[in-house]
């Protein structure tokens, strides 16, 4: 089992549905639950420290 967050106040880029976005921190992805399509995130591992 993962830990998904709700994204309140994004749309999907794909179907333009707001408010339906899940993003995966375990995954690594963003997933829309209307459409299904995901896409890749790039984590900050140092959470923007360094210049």
């Amino acid at each position: 089992m993962t830990l998904a967050h709700f994204l309140d106040g994004l749309r999907c880029a794909t179907c333009l549905t707001l408010n339906v976005l899940w993003l995966d921190p375990v995954r690594a992805l963003v997933e829309c639950s209307e459409c299904g399509q995901t896409a890749l995130i790039l984590t900050d591992l140092d959470e923007g420290r360094t210049a």
